[in-house]
């Protein structure tokens, strides 16, 4: 026997090239509603909405497609913004009392937000009284005066400081301190009690040297800032929450924190006033909770609009999340389902005009926003064209459809129409609408379906950077639940005081978890779907037009097939309803598959063309014909000592037997002495570093220098029966002549079954079916050596690509694939990739991933990416996201290595097991409940904000955000890193990379390097915990780096060094 290296020098220079031409990672947009929000803003002038986030996040919208996200570099939780008006500028407030200015600014032709400027007040401790000066330790308001130049600052203390806004710089001499105020009110009021913390600050629309100042106590001022003097004093008795100040300047009201609110005139006296025009509780007279904020908005038809949030009876009703719309006698109780922030109407704000003339209410959530429209009758909600809460019921499971037809989406589209109509007129239409989005039409529609809790499944139109909600498939009403009595009593609470009205769409509780939808899958050439349950149940559904009455064909597939030795213990199986059901428009149930036992599915697929639906539990698989409404194939995968596999997810019972034997077991431990516990421990310690020193230094084992040793995976091991994957194809599976339908099951334990299937075909121009049924017979079973749990499973044809979807290649809608040569099937497994030629199963090319880069594989696709350079050349690839959060792309059927980024936080656990890719090279992962962060891995097919924004601030001198040198690139609101590697000019080519503020570009190997995201990495923050800390996890965290830094070079020096081709 003899051995040949032939080696070869160095990389392929033309490869590297084409790399850069068809890889570039990016993360380019968040899509959702915000987690966890904290303030709110609206710019009038410019029709734009800013929401900051307890994490620092600030994210500004307009017009779908125009959004602008930045992070302060303080994780502080931001609690006031404001903009300045039409100026593209927004100044915010933290919880740490620093200010922050932040900037719209315009570079190539697009827009992006940079923070600008920041101040940090000083640290001194004090308090505002004659003992000492003004402290500005803690900003309670801020308040931008006139057109936004000065911003008066109320603080804890009782003190109002004013700023410059265009350098965030004190204006010496013009503090306002609590005992200048005090010396202008009655000796009777001041009775040595202090004004407390400045509670409001509201300017006048038409003369800006005004301010209306609110203090906790209960007096109110108007301070006139040219004049340094108080105008005119109001005092208060009741504890001050908010104020507002009517349009016209004659008007005062403010809320109190006994759920009051008082209306005040502003005459031309000179003396205090003592007592409001009108006080009122609008909830009393029992005690009620405080109104937090209140608004007064004039009409010219006549009568105001009071609307306020809080006030609510303490007792009945003091945890309603609720805001009140008051106009003349009519008055509606808006109540929602979640805390609410702020709210903010849409009205006419220049000083010419009369009146206000509000036309939208929005009201930021904790959860969602709401926008009613004030100016039709009834105030009916507006749709939001974005920001809808992902996660009104708890998202289960996520897919992405590229290509929909063009048919096929309008028909969804319609059959969301009819669930909510759109506004009837152009006056209630979205009134957040600024800015321009310049980004070019998508060349082809794409569909994110989002699963959840309630047995709902979402679809949103996921071609663009707005997530725009489309339609809501129910399944919940084909079973019976406890809904229908709830709704009932709603319906009669609606009818007594005060007149509730909810309002949003998020709610979080479900009426059994076993409607929860576990996966789905569409078929966009026939629209037939199925989504399969928690408790086992199998939906296939078909798209119709129209409403429908009819009743759903039912079956039960076995999965155990009468093995001895099992009792399910887990939940019971969902109760259908029997007979003609009504169904609405869209996706209508047609076959229920009932799995038994019940257990949650794991696994699914369709084939349209053949009819048939494939599902799998942790129990085992089966074959459905959904046309013939007969089961074909029912395989069991439990392994003996699967018992795991029968308690089920909700199951809470436990066997007494069971807890009797570890309880005496426990006992028996406890009488040990600690001398001889001592010892065991000792003598445990020695074994265990003797077995990792022999682990450490093997002698019998051979290995190379970027392996790591796997051992392989017991077959006792729980819950091995699992079906991970199920996969159907065309291919030769019986003999090298003759191809035909096959179906494919891999399992937990690293099994996989093909099962060759006899389809009969249906008489040409007939649309009966032939009377012969669908037969499965098991043609191979291939068992993987470390019983890795099998991933995904592919098939590759004679040119090595995967195969086409149902009725792409009959439909001439796709390539027809290559059934003359040898076709390959790829397994993916936790451990290593691995291609068999067909139909022998030989093994023909492997990558151990687990041995080379020491992590597991969680989620495998295949897609395409498109060079940048050739718009006719394109490569399948293999994209592969890990347990350590890192995204891997490897050539196909090759298996080489291309690329590889740092995508996820090895920690965030939920967003690495949420994540789905496209067939285009991006994906989508949830960075929080209700937020999925959209990447990108190809560098042609990046879908990012391309936006720009008319301001009108002057820019005769350099913009603020340019002085601020120190302002890198910061990370993205959820703490993940945001690289933008490529930026793209409007029209959607690649431009050269520049960083911020400056034309230098970047080298071009940045966009290939596979570390150059660690600098923006090591800002990461954790927005929440996934459990304690110990030694283990620290030394895990702070090695991974170095770790995969030293595997990586020790690959590339390898491959660099030799193709070791071995002759024997």
């Amino acid at each position: 026997m003899m051995k040949f290296r032939f080696r070869r020098q160095g990389a392929d220079p033309q490869r590297e090239k084409l790399k850069q031409e068809l890889f570039a990672f990016n993360k380019t947009v968040e899509h959702g509603f915000p987690n966890q929000p904290s303030a709110l803003a609206f710019d009038p002038e410019l029709r734009i909405m800013a929401i900051g986030t307890r994490s620092g996040a600030v994210k500004i919208y307009g017009a779908p497609g125009v959004e602008f996200t930045g992070l302060h570099r303080d994780m502080a939780a931001v609690t006031q913004m404001h903009f300045l008006p039409g100026q593209g500028r927004l100044l915010t407030l933290l919880d740490d009392s620093s200010l922050h200015l932040w900037e719209i600014i315009h570079h190539n032709g697009c827009a992006h937000l940079e923070e600008a400027l920041s101040f940090q007040p000083p640290s001194r401790l004090g308090f505002d009284g004659a003992s000492g000066p003004p402290s500005l330790a803690r900003i309670t308001v801020v308040l931008l005066v006139g057109a936004g130049d000065v911003a008066a600052l109320g603080t804890e203390g009782g003190s109002v400081f004013f700023l410059d806004v265009p350098t965030l710089m004190l204006l010496e001499g013009q503090t306002l301190g609590p005992d200048e105020v005090l010396r202008s009110v009655p000796e009777d009021y001041r009775c040595g009690k202090a004004l407390g913390p400045v509670e409001s600050l509201q300017g006048h629309l038409r003369d800006p040297t005004k301010v209306l100042i609110g203090y906790s106590r209960g007096l109110l001022l108007i301070w006139n800032q040219a004049a340094q003097c108080a105008d005119r004093v109001f005092l208060g008795k009741q504890q001050l929450e908010s104020l507002c100040w009517e349009r016209s300047g004659s008007t005062l009201v403010s809320s109190h924190s006994d759920g009051s609110y008082a209306i005040w005139s502003v005459d031309t006296g000179s003396s205090p006033v003592t007592q409001p025009v009108a006080a009122t509780m609008p909830y009393g007279p029992f005690p009620c909770k405080a109104i937090n904020k209140i608004l007064w908005r004039n009409c010219e038809s006549g009568g105001h609009f009071i609307i306020f949030s809080g006030g609510m009876p303490r007792a009945s009703y003091g945890d309603r999340h609720c805001v009140s719309v008051l106009r003349a006698e009519t008055l509606v109780t808006l109540d929602f389902t979640s805390r609410i922030i702020d709210f903010f109407t849409v009205h006419s704000t220049r000083p010419e005009d009369e009146f206000d003339e509000p036309q939208a209410l929005a009201v930021l959530l904790e959860e969602e926003l709401v926008v009613l429209d004030l100016q039709t009758p009834g105030w009916p909600a507006v749709p939001a064209p974005y920001l809808a809460p992902l996660h009104s019921s708890a998202i289960t499971c996520s897919a992405h459809v590229a290509n929909v037809p063009a048919k096929l989406w309008s028909r969804i589209v319609s059959a969301g129409e009819q669930q909510s109509p759109p506004p009837a007129s152009s006056a209630s239409s979205w009134p957040i609408t600024g800015g321009r989005n310049l980004a070019q039409e998508p060349l082809q529609r794409g569909l994110l379906l989002t699963g959840h809790e309630d047995g709902t499944v979402r679809f949103w139109d996921a071609s663009g950077v707005a997530l725009r909600p489309l339609y809501k498939l129910s399944t919940a009403g084909l079973f019976q639940t406890d809904c229908e009595h709830a709704d009932g009593l709603a319906q009669a609470a609606e009818d007594d005081w005060p007149p509730f009205r909810k309002v949003g769409c998020f709610d979080p509780y479900s009426d059994d978890p076993r409607l929860g939808v576990q996966k789905m899958a569409l078929c966009k050439y026939t629209a037939q779907m199925v989504v399969a349950g928690t408790a086992g149940q199998v939906l296939v559904l078909e798209l119709s037009d129209l409403p429908s009455e009819q009743a759903v064909s039912m079956a039960s597939v076995d999965l155990l097939q009468d093995r001895e030795g099992f009792t399910w213990k887990g939940h019971e199986r969902l109760s259908p309803r029997t007979g003609p059901l009504p169904w609405p428009a869209g996706f209508q149930p047609r076959v229920l598959v009932q799995c038994l036992p019940p257990a949650a599915v794991t696994a699914v697929t369709l084939h349209t063309e053949w009819s048939l639906v494939a599902f799998g539990t942790s129990h085992g698989f089966g074959l459905f014909d959904y046309q013939r409404k007969s089961p074909v194939l029912a395989r069991c995968t439990l392994h003996p000592n699967d018992s795991l596999a029968m308690e089920g997810p909700l199951s809470r019972v436990k066997s007494l037997k069971k807890s009797l034997r570890q309880s005496f077991r426990r006992i028996r431990k406890s009488r040990v002495s600690g001398r001889k516990r001592a010892a065991t421990a000792s003598s445990k310690l020695q074994e265990a570093n003797a077995q990792l020193a022999e682990q450490a230094c093997p002698h019998d084992v051979e290995m190379t220098p970027v392996q790591r040793r796997i051992e392989p995976r017991s077959a006792d091991d729980s819950l091995s029966g699992v079906v991970r994957c199920l996969y159907f194809a065309d291919t030769f599976l019986r003999d090298a002549a003759h191809h035909g339908p096959t179906m494919w099951a891999g399992t937990n334990s690293g099994s996989v079954f093909a099962y060759a299937l006899e389809v009969p075909a249906a008489a040409a121009g007939s649309e009966k079916w032939p009377e012969r049924v669908v037969e499965a017979v098991l043609g191979k079973e291939v068992q993987l050596m470390h019983r890795a749990p099998v991933v995904a499973i592919a098939v590759l044809d004679g040119r090595g690509r995967p195969l086409p979807e149902p009725y792409e290649a009959s439909r001439d809608l796709a390539q027809a694939p290559d059934m003359q040569g040898g076709h390959a099937v790829l397994i993916a497994s936790e451990e290593q990739f691995k291609v068999f030629t067909l139909p022998k199963v030989s093994a023909k090319t492997k990558f151990k991933l687990t041995a080379h880069e020491g992590c597991r594989v969680r989620k495998v696709a295949l897609a395409t990416f498109a060079s940048v350079a050739c718009e006719d050349y394109a490569e399948t690839c293999l994209a592969c996201l890990t347990n350590l959060g890192d995204v891997h792309v490897f050539s196909v059927p090759g298996l080489r290595p291309q690329v590889h980024y740092s995508c996820i936080r090895k920690e965030d656990i939920s967003g690495i097991a949420s994540c789905v890719f496209t067939r285009h090279g991006q994906g989508f992962y949830l960075i929080s409940p209700s937020e999925f962060e959209r990447f990108s891995l190809s560098a042609r097919n990046i879908t990012e904000p391309l936006c720009s924004l008319d301001i009108s601030w002057p820019r005769n001198a350099t913009s603020a955000s340019y002085r601020l040198q120190e302002s890198p690139k910061l990370s993205q609101a959820n703490g993940t890193p945001g690289i933008v590697l490529a930026p793209r000019s409007h029209d959607g080519s690649p431009n050269p990379v520049h960083s911020k503020g400056t034309d230098t570009p970047e080298p071009p190997e940045a966009t290939l390097s596979p570390m150059s995201i660690d600098s923006a990495t090591s800002a990461d923050t954790t927005l929440d915990t996934t459990g304690d800390v110990t030694v283990e996890d620290v030394k895990d965290f702070l090695g991974a780096s170095e770790e995969s830094e030293k595997n990586l070079r020790n690959l590339v020096e390898d491959e660099a060094r030799a193709c070791a081709i071995l002759i024997k």
